[in-house]
C-alpha cells in the first residue's frame, strides 16, 4: 500500500503528527510496535503515574488533613490492587480514545514493529509481516528507561518506572537511584501510601534542570513525607538477595553508604530509541547520543524523512513532541510553524507540584544577563490557606533593564496548571509591571504570580 505520510510510533508526538497530517489532507498511516496506542506517555508514563499521583494524594490527605477539615472516618485503608486496577481503566480510556481519533480522522493504523527496507518502503513485522510504502515519514519512536551498565534490572526486584507501576504492593523502602521528574514523582506515590523511600543522586541536588530554588523547596517538601536524601553519591553497585536489594553508593570524599530496600528503581532518565528501525540500511544518521540527527526543521539528512519528540535533541517531553508532530505537518504543506523551544514549560507532577518556563536564575547569571527577581510565598495566599495548601512560592526573573519576564518558577498547588499563563505571558514577551497591573481574580493561586511580579518590578507586593 501507498501513502503520503507514514507515522512510525503512536506517542504523543507520533499521534499528534498523524491527526494533523490527515487534517492537511494526507493520506496517512500510523505504525505502532505495540497492541495499543499512546506510547509511553499513555500507557506507561504520563497518564498512569499521574493516576496514581492523584489515588495517592486523595489516601494522604484522608489520613493526614481530613480531620482539620471537619471530616471524621474511620481509619483508612490502601486497596493498593484496586488503585492499580483504576489506574489502568484510565490508560484504556485514553488509549481507546486515541484508537477513536484514527478512525475519526481515516488513519489507517498497523501494529507491529516497523523497519526500513528502503528510506520509502517500511517493513511491518506483527502477527503478520506487510511493506508499505510512503512518500514521507516521520520517525517518532520515543524513548526507553536509561540503565548504568554494571546494574542488572531484573524487572522484579530492581525495576525501571514501567515496572513502578504494576507493583503488586507497596514497598517497605524503596531505594530510587536518580533525583529526576519520573523518581521523584513515583517516589512520591509510595511514600504518601506509607514506603519509606531514600533517593541517592549524584549532583548536589535534585530535579537539576530546574531552578535551584525549586529544587530546595521540593526536598524541604518531600522530606516531609518521609523522603531520605543523599546527594553527591555514586551509585557503585546494586545487590539482590531473595527479597532484599542493597545499594551502594560513596560521596566525594570516598565514603562508602549501603542501602537495603525491598526494592529499587532505577531512574536516571531516559535514551532514544530506535532499535530495529533499520537506520543503518538507509543512512540516516544519528548522533553521539544515539539520537536521530536533525536540522532546524526536524528533518533528517534524507529530505523526505523528519523525526520528532524523544527520538531527537531536546526535553523529553510528551507537549514538546506533539508541538513538533503539528511543526512537521505544516511544513508539508509550506506552511511555516514556529517552535520557541526556550518556552516549552516543565513540571514535575509531585505534590505541591513544580512548574518552570524560561530561563533559570543560573542560567541567567551565567549568561552574565542583568536581572531582578521577585518571589511570593503561598502561605501569604487566602486561597491557599482556605485549602490548606500553604507550602511553596512564585518566583519571577525579569530583566533589570527592560522589565521583560525571563523565566517563571512556581512550586505549590496547581502549578501545572498555572504556568501555561506564563507560557502565554512570556509569548508576548510581557513585562512584570504588564503582569502586575492585569486583575487577577481573589481567592486564587494566581495571585502569587501577580504579587510576584509587583515584587520584582518595584519591590512592592501588597499582601508581604
Amino acid at each position: 500500500m501507498n501513502y503520503q505520510v507514514i507515522v512510525i510510533g503512536s506517542g504523543p508526538g507520533g499521534y499528534v503528527a498523524a491527526i494533523r497530517c490527515a487534517q492537511l489532507g494526507f493520506k496517512t498511516a500510523i505504525i505502532e510496535k505495540y497492541s495499543s496506542l499512546g506510547g509511553t506517555c499513555l500507557n506507561v508514563g504520563c497518564i498512569p503515574s499521574k493516576a496514581l499521583l492523584d489515588s495517592s494524594e486523595h489516601f494522604h490527605n484522608a489520613t493526614h488533613t481530613f480531620k482539620t477539615h471537619g471530616i471524621d472516618i474511620s481509619v483508612p485503608k490502601v486497596n493498593f490492587k484496586q488503585m492499580i486496577a483504576r489506574k489502568s481503566d484510565v490508560v484504556s480510556q485514553n488509549t481507546d480514545g486515541i484508537q477513536y481519533l484514527m478512525k475519526k480522522n481515516k488513519i489507517d493504523v498497523f501494529n507491529g514493529l516497523g523497519s526500513f527496507l528502503d528510506s520509502h518502503t517500511v517493513q511491518i513485522v506483527g502477527k503478520e509481516t506487510q511493506s508499505i510504502s510512503g512518500e514521507k515519514i516521520i520517525i517518532a519512536t520515543g524513548s526507553k528507561p536509561a540503565t548504568l551498565p554494571f546494574i542488572k534490572v531484573d524487572k522484579k526486584r530492581v525495576i525501571t518506572s514501567t515496572e513502578a507501576l504494576e507493583l503488586k504492593e507497596v514497598p517497605k523502602h524503596l531505594v530510587i537511584i536518580g533525583g529526576g521528574v519520573i523518581g521523584l514523582e513515583l517516589g512520591s506515590v509510595y511514600a504518601r501510601l506509607g514506603a519509606k523511600v531514600s533517593v541517592v543522586e549524584f549532583l548536589d541536588g535534585i530535579i537539576p534542570n530546574m531552578d535551584k530554588t525549586m529544587s530546595k523547596e521540593l526536598q524541604k517538601s518531600l522530606k516531609g513525607i518521609g523522603f531520605d536524601f543523599y546527594l553527591s553519591h555514586k551509585v557503585t553497585g546494586v545487590a539482590v538477595n531473595g527479597k532484599e536489594v542493597t545499594v551502594t553508593a560513596e560521596n566525594k570524599t570516598s565514603e562508602t553508604l549501603s542501602l537495603k530496600g525491598d526494592y529499587c528503581l532505577v531512574s536516571i532518565g531516559r535514551k532514544a530509541y530506535t532499535d530495529g528501525l533499520g537506520l543503518d540500511k538507509i543512512g540516516v544518521i544519528l548522533d553521539d547520543r544515539g539520537r536521530v540527527a536533525v536540522d532546524q526543521h526536524l528533518k533528517t539528512n534524507l529530505d523526505h524523512i523528519w523525526a520528532i519528540g524523544d527520538v531527537v535533541k531536546g526535553a523529553m517531553l510528551a507537549h514538546k513532541a506533539e508541538e513538533e508532530g503539528v511543526f512537521v505537518a505544516e511544513q508539508m504543506v509550506g506552511q511555516q510553524p514556529h517552535i520557541h523551544y526556550n518556552l516549552i514549560p516543565g513540571v514535575v507532577y509531585t505534590w505541591p507540584e513544580v512548574a518552570s518556563v524560561g530561563a533559570t536564575e543560573a542560567e541567567l547569571i551565567q549568561e552574565k544577563r542583568s536581572i531582578k527577581i521577585g518571589k511570593f510565598p503561598y502561605k501569604a495566599l487566602g486561597r491557599a490557606r482556605a485549602s490548606m495548601d500553604t507550602e511553596g512560592l512564585v518566583k519571577i526573573i525579569a530583566d533589570a533593564i527592560t522589565d521583560e519576564i525571563l523565566g517563571i518558577h512556581i512550586i505549590g498547588a496547581r502549578a501545572a496548571d498555572m504556568i501555561a499563563a506564563g507560557v502565554t505571558a512570556m509569548e508576548f514577551r510581557a513585562s512584570a509591571e504588564d503582569v502586575a497591573r492585569m486583575s487577577h481574580a481573589h481567592p486564587t493561586y494566581m495571585e502569587a504570580v501577580k504579587e510576584a511580579c509587583l515584587s520584582a518590578t518595584e519591590n512592592r507586593p501588597i499582601h508581604m
